[in-house]
This record gives C-alpha cells, structure tokens and sequence, in this order.
C-alpha cells in the first residue's frame, strides 16, 4: 500500500484527499491550515474531513519548520501531494518523498502559474483554464506535468463559477493518474516556464474598480472578484458600494471619449457609461453597511444621473 503526506486546504484539498482515500492510498499525515478568522471561509474544511476519517492533521504556521521537517523524515512516505496548501514546500520536505512530490494547481500551466490562478484567469479575459497535477520544484509550479484538464469559462462566468469548474477537474485528473502514479509507470512532459505567466497574490483592495478602463476590463474584475470572495467595488455619492454583477451589453456603444457615469435607461435598467463608450449593466450592488441594494441605487439614479470616480 502506498503511504502519503497531504498538504491540503479549502475544497480542492478536500476532494482530492478524498480521492486519495477512496483509491487506497494510506495517508500518514495531514498539514492545513488554521482558518484565518478576518477571512470569509465560504469553502469546506481539510481539519474537519481528517477529523471525520480519524486521520492525524497539524497546523503548523511554518511549512518550514524542523519540527515538521523531522515528522516527515519519520513518516518517509511514498508520496507528498499539496492540494491547495498555501505555502511554498521547500525541497528538503520535497526530497523525503520517496517517490515523488505532487501538485494539484488551479490553472493550465504554464498559464497562471502563482496565487489566485482563477481569479486572475478570469480578470484578464481567458476563455478556458483547468486543473494541472504537476510535480514540484524549488520554484511554484514549474515542474514537470503529468496531467491536466481543461474547463471553459463562459462570457459571464464569476470566479467562484469557476472554483467549481476547477475543484471537479482537479478530483478526475487525481483519480485517472492514481494507478499510473502507484505502479509508477507516469509518464510527465517537461513544462515550459513562459514569461509574464507568474501572478501574485490578489488583496481585497485590489478590488477597487478603475472606471477608466474599457467596460470588458471592469466586467472582467466584477466577475473575478465577485462574492463569496471580497467584491469589486467603487465610491457612489461619497459612500462604497460592492458591485456584485454586471453584464456587458454588446452591439450597444457611445462614441467618442466618454465620461464615466452611472445612470438610468430608458428600458430602467442601471448601466454605467464607460470610458471606451462601453455600457456596462449593473445587476447586483450592495453599499458598505448593506442597508442600500441596487433597487434603491436605481431608484435614486431615476432623479439624477452620478458621475463615477476616475
């Protein structure tokens, strides 16, 4: 039987580490992570599934540490999979593998290698991404493929849309490498590390909406960024709303260099005029004490159209 050590978190982790389980796979060691409580945890927990299958789970703070170092030099599994796990593992962990170190990312790679592969993949516009089991190296996924699956992103898809895609993608492409990974027959293709293809991290205030930008570039973050996770958003009279959804609305332009501005239609519905002469229907808006929505938004606009920040 092989053994494994799992760095896992959020529902990736727990559809691939019950992947592993469901195939067999003795898995000697969980390491997650202690939920953040200033962040909105809209995901399923690694903890609680290891609990439930009576699986021994730590949460250290250091994915470096000698503690940990030493623990899985005990354990010397087979394999070590990071499905999720937010941090770097160094190549001193990485080498106690016996027979390889693995991880499941979020993206096509080498597109969007790095942080937040799908909120990025649908921020600038990409049309499909997938899942990528890939082996690790001293640098974020760059090392040798040995699967993937592709999922498209539709025209209107949000990230957490996407996040769906992706956690079902990453479960079939685990469970058909599975029995070539144990027999060790997998066969991997070297990965090219494409330029302009690594992305950081995203903050809640990388959120806020640049009305100077094309309507397909703001309608891109709005998607991106939309709820559960923290939300595109803009100053409206002095006070911040969330945008939650908008829509494009094709065939439909202002020419010439416009203003931005958030007004009522003749069809009632709320749309913001874009730099670009784009019209970006807003569906979905929530203020910052969430008393106000978009119906009231709407009806205030009915008297005065708003100028937005640039």
């Amino acid at each position: 039987m092989s053994t494994s050590a799992v760095f896992a978190y959020g529902d990736v982790g727990v559809r691939c580490l019950k992947t592993l389980l469901s195939a067999g796979v003795h898995v000697t060691l969980v390491v997650t992570h202690a939920d953040d409580p200033a962040e909105n945890r809209w995901f399923d927990s690694v903890a609680e599934l290891a609990a439930e299958e009576e699986l021994h789970c730590i949460r250290p703070d250091d994915a470096s540490s000698q503690a940990l170092q030493k623990e899985i030099e005990s354990l010397q599994p087979d394999f070590i999979f990071s499905f999720y796990y937010r941090h770097l593992l160094p190549m001193s962990l990485l080498r106690q593998a016996r027979r390889g170190a693995l991880n499941m990312h979020g993206s096509l790679l080498p597109r969007f290698r790095g942080r937040a592969p799908i909120n990025w993949a649908v921020l600038r516009g990409a049309t499909q991404t997938g899942a990528t089991l890939h082996y690790m190296t001293s640098r974020a996924d760059a090392g040798d493929i040995v699967d993937q699956l592709a999922v498209p992103i539709l025209k209107d898809d949000t990230g957490y849309d996407v996040h769906r895609k992706i956690t079902v993608a990453a479960e079939i492409v685990l469970a058909r490498c599975l029995p070539e990974l144990i027999a060790g027959s997998i066969l991997a293709r070297p990965q090219p590390v494409m330029p302009g293809e690594y992305f950081g991290r995203r903050r809640p205030e990388d959120g806020r909406i640049d009305w100077r930008r094309p309507a397909q570039e703001i309608h891109n973050l709005v998607r991106a960024v939309a709820p559960p996770y923290p939300g595109a958003f803009t100053e409206i009279n002095g006070q911040r709303w969330t945008i939650t959804r908008t829509r494009l609305l094709e065939g439909m332009h202002i020419q010439g260099r416009v203003s931005p501005q958030l007004v009522v239609d003749a069809a009632g519905r709320c749309v913001a005029h874009c730099t670009d002469g784009g019209l970006l229907q807003i569906l979905g808006a929530r203020s910052a004490d969430g008393a106000l929505d978009l119906a009231r938004l709407t009806a205030a606009l009915a008297l005065a159209s708003i100028d937005l920040p640039c």
